[in-house]
């Protein structure tokens, strides 16, 4: 997992650790860290070019550290072109805090607007369904009243039975 750090020298100690300060959750989105969290580093690990390239470990130098799952530092490097590619896509396009968040309320508002919308289509829908069944009670009824009115007029027109004589 990908981490936002901070150097911290513990010159007493002669050990280098770094204050996790956020972690990346998916390509695009950071969590802040609530919790102070801190790494320390082996002795040995800023010697290897392959940990971390030279002078990133200076003391509150922000760094970007890749961790495995048992909090183990892989590697390391300076998070300043990170830093810097994130002003230049956000910050100087006019993606201000407070531009976001009139983008996120329009984005509520629009969310409830759309609800409110499902919700008056899902009641009239019911109403419709309940028309619907009041036509289909209706036509029966009419039916059977068509049939009751046939049957009295077909035995209206039978003709009476004529005597004998």
């Amino acid at each position: 997992m990908l981490y936002l750090a901070q150097v911290q020298n513990q010159e007493n100690l002669g050990e280098i650790s770094l204050q996790l300060l956020a972690c990346q959750n998916s390509d695009d989105t950071w969590a802040i860290l609530s919790e102070e969290s801190f790494l320390t580093l082996p002795k040995d690990f800023a010697q290897n070019p392959i940990n971390c390239a030279t002078n990133v470990l200076n003391e509150g130098i922000l760094v970007l550290a890749n961790v495995d799952e048992n909090s183990q530092v892989l590697h390391i490097q300076a998070a300043t072109n990170w830093v810097l590619q994130l002003v230049e896509k956000y910050l100087t396009t006019g993606f201000t805090p407070d531009f976001l968040q009139q983008e996120a309320q329009k984005a509520e508002d629009w969310r409830q607007s759309l609800t409110l919308q499902s919700q008056e289509l899902s009641r009239r829908l019911i109403e419709v369904e309940a028309r619907r069944e009041q036509i289909q009670n209706l036509e029966a009824k009419l039916q059977q009243e068509k049939q009751l009115l046939e049957s009295s007029i077909a035995q209206l027109q039978i003709p009476p039975a004529t005597p004998l004589i």
